[in-house]
């Protein structure tokens, strides 16, 4: 684990036991235990795109809507229609190398920006000390569009996701590196309960065999180098074969242009996740559009 993750994790657990003693897990566990439905993470991927779109039910699904994936809501048909590339769009507000991404951030007007452009699904920052992010930003990026969204943060406590299904989230980024196979084990169970879908992050072949071990289902391969912070996409080209067909997978990290996006369709991948590129467009609508618009080869 780099230095920097276990500072990141350090304040987190501090932090985590600050919000738990303002207000108790039972309360906040009845909370969540109490929200609606959530929309469906798992409907909004696609396992592999074409340029026909994604049809039919995935491996392993019927069409009953009796899905392995935790979030998709009892009775739901899966996706038929929309774009082969579904991109999940990221509200962040800052980096700990780069400082304030988009000094006028509004994470609804994002948030509408972005849908408008055709984002699948939202990522949203909630990490405070380190990405300038809030529990709020979710809350008003959620308000403001129909698509699921997905709650970016470092998750070491079972607290951190009833917190996120509380706030409306309908889907949590698990990391395999910033957990134990047990907490991960049990926090997918706890997921599953919640009807959260949850993607699991993985940088290498041992963690995504971790992931695979503790029942994951929609996997998410970061690019970067946690050592160096430098990304490349041959991580996600790497790791894509040894993904299961029946589990989804998206891209994250490196995604810069439709070229980068070409170069990971070309291997089977339709799902990306792409955040600072996006925060810091001119027109962030236009920069979705154009991405979701990349012309994909006839197989």
């Amino acid at each position: 684990m780099t230095d920097f993750l276990t500072k990141i994790l350090e304040a987190k657990r501090a932090e985590t036991a600050a919000r738990a003693a303002r207000r108790s897990l039972s309360d906040v566990r009845r909370e969540a235990e109490a929200m609606p439905p959530p929309r469906s993470f798992a409907d909004a991927l696609v396992f592999r795109p074409s340029p026909a779109g994604f049809s039919g039910a995935p491996p392993g699904s019927s069409a009953n809507g009796n899905s392995p994936f935790p979030g998709k809501i009892p009775g739901g048909a899966p996706a038929s229609t929309g774009p082969p590339i579904r991109i999940i769009a990221e509200i962040k507000r800052a980096s700990p190398s780069k400082g304030p991404l988009r000094p006028d951030l509004d994470p609804a007007d994002l948030a509408r920006a972005y849908v408008r452009g055709g984002a699948a699904a939202l990522s949203v920052l909630t990490d405070g000390p380190f990405f300038g992010g809030s529990l709020d930003d979710l809350i008003a990026a959620r308000n403001a569009v129909p698509v699921p969204v997905l709650r970016k943060d470092f998750l070491v406590s079972d607290y951190q996701i009833y917190e996120a299904r509380a706030a409306g989230a309908d889907a949590v980024l698990l990391i395999v590196r910033a957990v134990s196979p047990a907490f991960l084990r049990d926090a997918l169970t706890l997921c599953e309960a919640l009807r959260l879908a949850a993607l699991v992050e993985v940088h290498d072949e041992a963690e995504l065999e971790t992931a695979l071990d503790c029942g994951a289902q929609i996997m998410g391969v970061n690019n970067r180098n946690l050592k160096t912070f430098e990304t490349s996409l041959e991580t996600s080209l790497r790791l894509r074969s040894l993904i299961p067909e029946d589990r989804l997978m998206v891209a994250e990290s490196g995604l810069r242009d439709r070229s980068d996006i070409q170069r990971l369709v070309s291997v089977g991948i339709g799902n990306f996740l792409i955040g600072e590129s996006l925060v810091r467009a001119d027109d962030p609508e236009a920069a979705v559009r154009a991405l979701v618009a990349t012309p994909i080869p006839e197989a």
